[in-house]
């Protein structure tokens, strides 16, 4: 076997989403001040959803989105491209956050799902849309009992898995020694190519009339009069009302910040694989999958038979700062070519493309939160931990619900009313972060036995997920 890290040559650093030859042109900044009956603040997910919805809601609202760099430079075009369901980080965290909503979540989920695979089709978005579903994957033996548990679970509530309780079974799907067994979502995930997703969501906005302005930084908001104004680089916005889709980055309500942390998620891409080499995995149904390690990997195949291969390191650093700089980690990336060597030998011939990192927002519940500010005026979602994808529709629904005061079953949800309990100070909270993973590491290493930090934070429904 060659050194895996050889494979890392010729890597380009940059999102392989984002390297792509359609990607549109950017929207001209706002140079002039404006008034509007809404305002987005972000050119992700969730703010393109916001817009979007806010439009098909009332054709004549006058919705306003600006972002800081372009539509889908952040997260939103540089993730794994898993679209799923669920809008409570899987089944076992919504089991033990929300056990008596966890029926309607499953179902609002799932019916989520299918109103953004409508979207795609209706407005003919070309993002390489597969409902393929995934695979949880064990890799030691202690993970094959975790998704009997799980699937138990699922039948408890009525949601569909198949377990495939043995080596030969989950290998039948994926061809890697490693794997011991699995437990398939075949309808609840689609696969995505997530760049061109919200590029779609973008041209989607336009047409129905929303104002985008690009490489518009939104530096202040106050009220004013009836509505509320944000100040920009070159000028200022004035609205009825502002959703804040800023995930990752830091609010402009303050008292917000304390309630997310930016971590840094990193991936590979390969080469297309030949025929000989796709036949050697198998792989016929399509499916992502990921681990069962409290570090654990993303994988899928992309339309053209790439495979990415992301995830393990979650990276914090101090303050939370998000910068250009951290979008490059070549330990981790190195790390990332000598697991996927030990998850598919038969491609030992196989090398990267594309090397990448950025910024998700997590929360200590590891799903959306939504709040109101000034008077109801400015809504706010964010908390995502990785699976955004899908949720971000959801989330847009609940803000354009919040903001119109309408009481909905969405509205109602615990998950909405409440938010998750915010991360303590500098330097407290590196110090809780790093202990966190470091307990996680070694519950990997320890057959996933939890130390009495994990089983501290288990009982106070605090985490930190990577």
């Amino acid at each position: 076997m060659t050194d895996p890290t050889r494979r890392l040559r010729d890597a380009k650093p940059v999102p392989f989403w984002l390297d792509d030859p359609s990607r549109p042109e950017a929207a001209s900044a706002l140079v002039a001040d404006t008034r509007c009956d809404l305002l987005v603040v972000g050119g992700g997910y969730s703010g393109l959803w916001t817009a979007l919805l806010a439009k098909e809601r009332d054709s004549a609202c006058d919705v306003v989105l600006i972002e800081a760099q372009e539509v889908g430079w952040a997260a939103s075009g540089r993730n794994g491209g898993f679209c799923e369901a669920s809008l409570t980080h899987g089944l076992g965290n919504g089991h033990q956050r929300w056990p008596g909503e966890l029926t309607a979540l499953e179902r609002l989920g799932a019916r989520n799902l299918q109103a953004i695979e409508d979207t795609v089709k209706r407005y003919g978005i070309a993002c390489d849309w597969e409902r393929t579903g995934s695979l949880s994957v064990a890799t030691e033996p202690y993970q094959v009992d975790g998704l009997r548990e799980l699937a138990a679970l699922a039948a408890r509530y009525g949601v569909e898995r198949t377990l495939l309780e043995t080596p030969e079974a989950v290998r039948a799907e994926i061809d890697s020694p490693a794997f011991l067994a699995g437990l398939w979502d075949r309808d609840g995930v689609a696969m995505v190519n997530p760049a061109r997703l919200a590029w779609g969501l973008k041209r989607a906005c336009e047409e129905r009339g929303v104002r985008i302005h690009e490489h518009t930084r939104a530096t202040a908001l106050a009220p004013s009069g009836s509505g509320v104004e944000v100040r920009t680089s070159y000028g200022r916005v004035r609205a009825g009302r502002v959703a804040l889709a800023t995930n990752a980055f830091p609010s402009l309500v303050r008292r917000h910040r304390p309630y997310t942390v930016p971590v840094y998620d990193y991936a590979l891409m390969t080469e297309p694989l030949s025929g000989r080499q796709l036949a050697s995995v198998g792989w016929r149904h399509r499916q992502g999958f990921a681990d069962g390690a409290n570090r654990f990997h993303y994988v899928r195949l992309t339309a053209d038979n790439r495979i990415l291969w992301g995830g393990y390191d979650a990276v914090y650093h101090y303050r939370g700062r998000v910068r250009a700089e951290h979008d490059q980690r070549p330990e981790t990336f190195a790390t990332l070519a000598r697991h996927f060597a030990r998850a598919f030998p038969q491609l030992d011939d196989l090398s990267f493309t594309h090397a990448w990192g950025g910024a998700i927002d997590t929360c200590t519940r590891f799903t959306a939160f939504f709040d109101l500010s000034h008077g109801g005026r400015v809504a706010y979602a964010a908390g995502y931990t990785g699976l955004g994808v899908g949720a971000t529709r959801f989330a847009a629904e609940v803000m354009l619900d919040l903001l119109a005061g309408e009481r909905t079953e969405r509205t109602q949800l615990q998950l909405v009313r409440r938010k998750p309990v915010p991360f303590p100070p500098e330097p407290v909270r590196s110090a809780a972060i790093g202990i966190t993973k470091w307990s996680l590491a070694q519950a990997d290493a320890n057959d996933g036995r939890r130390n009495g930090w994990l089983r501290l934070l288990d009982r106070l429904g605090l985490g930190f997920d990577s």
